[in-house]
């Protein structure tokens, strides 16, 4: 099993895909794909970081190891990935962003003098990789960015979450992927009905265009993977149960920041780390489209671009509230992200009591 678990891989791969691609694309140029046209973080370990690389027509995947050796720690990963980052720069001749520098010499001491810029490469293999939160950096002060790291603190409390662990690691059955699918299906059917408030004011139609609804993806994901009994066949775990229930809270308070903290949960997570569990389930199980249809948006336009314009949509609301209500949003950010871990409790949970 990997020295870190499967929500703190989810969150530092959410982060380098969502905040990060030119990053990725210059490690994949520097480390053994010098045409690379498009690169993506699929997944690491406590020895290298995992890239899928597009290069000429074809993907490959791109095993880079950290330059300080072996790792075990949290923040450790932040400062070989920045490591690795400065390591392409320079073998690119590229001028690295003045932001990373203070990282890269604080990564440098703690490495007990190991140099940045010598890491060993050139290993294929592969490692696979929701959650929109950044990877350990300081907030810079936006609403966004306090949101985005309002939970690095905490995820130590999914160590052990063995369920999410095995979905991660290609371990995990059909059936504990359609177990999955069922508890998205619960919350989302709250979610989106809360979601149903933003219509009516133009500070937040924006967060939820028709392009991201996810229900009718769920149900024909649980069809396929069930039959057409599926919504006999689903049962949500407790702490789904309390997820849907405090989304419905929210909704009828009419607390729209809210649940607002609820919707960047979990659609900044599908269209972050969840495209990475997507590839992973459809390699696994051999789907092509059907199965992982949750994960596609195919109207959505550019993920990327549509990140961006949330975040910045995020800001516009922050600069609204005041302190103590951008506190409370960034708390309910966190109980959603609780509310999440525990799911994987709950599964793994449910599935040790079925193998008795």
């Amino acid at each position: 099993m990997s020295e870190f678990d499967a929500t703190v891989v989810s969150a530092v791969i959410e982060h380098m895909n969502g905040d990060h691609n030119e990053d990725n694309l210059l490690i994949a140029r520097a480390f053994g794909h010098p045409e690379a046209t498009a690169s993506s973080m699929t997944g690491l370990d406590a020895t290298a970081g995992v890239w899928s690389v597009t290069d000429g027509g074809s993907a490959h995947e791109l095993r880079v190891d950290w330059p300080a050796g072996r790792i075990t720690e949290r923040p450790e990963i932040r400062r070989e990935v920045v490591a690795l980052y400065r390591a392409a720069c320079e073998k690119l001749g590229v001028t690295p962003r003045e932001e990373h520098a203070a990282a890269d010499a604080a990564g440098s001491a703690s490495a007990g003098g190991a140099h940045p810029h010598h890491p060993h490469h050139g290993r294929h293999g592969g490692a696979p990789a929701g959650h929109p939160h950044g990877a350990g950096q300081e907030s810079d002060g936006s609403f966004s960015s306090d949101l985005r790291h309002a939970t690095w603190g905490d995820h130590g409390d999914s160590e052990h979450a063995t369920f999410m662990d095995d979905i991660m690691q290609g371990r995990a059955s059909r059936e504990d992927y359609a177990a999955l699918v069922a508890q998205h299906y619960f919350v989302y059917v709250a979610l989106e009905e809360a979601a149903a408030q933003f219509a009516s004011d133009p500070a937040y139609a924006g967060f939820h265009p028709a392009a991201l609804v996810r229900l009718p993806a769920l149900e024909a994901d649980l069809e396929f993977l069930l039959g057409a009994e599926w919504r006999d066949q689903i049962v949500a775990v407790p702490a789904t149960e309390a997820y849907a229930a405090r989304i419905r809270e929210v909704a009828a308070e009419g607390w729209k920041p809210g649940i607002l903290a609820h919707h960047y949960t979990r659609y900044l997570g599908d269209l972050s780390g969840g495209q990475a569990i997507a590839r992973l389930i459809a390699r696994q199980h051999g789907f092509e489209t059907e199965g992982v249809s949750f994960y596609a948006f195919p109207e959505l336009g550019p993920l990327p671009a549509f990140k961006a314009a949330y975040r910045e949509r995020l800001d516009a609301v922050g600069a609204e509230l005041d302190d103590a209500e951008r506190k409370r949003v960034v708390d309910e950010v966190r109980r959603a992200y609780a509310f999440n871990t525990q799911t994987f409790f709950d599964l793994e949970r449910a599935r040790q009591s079925a193998a008795v």
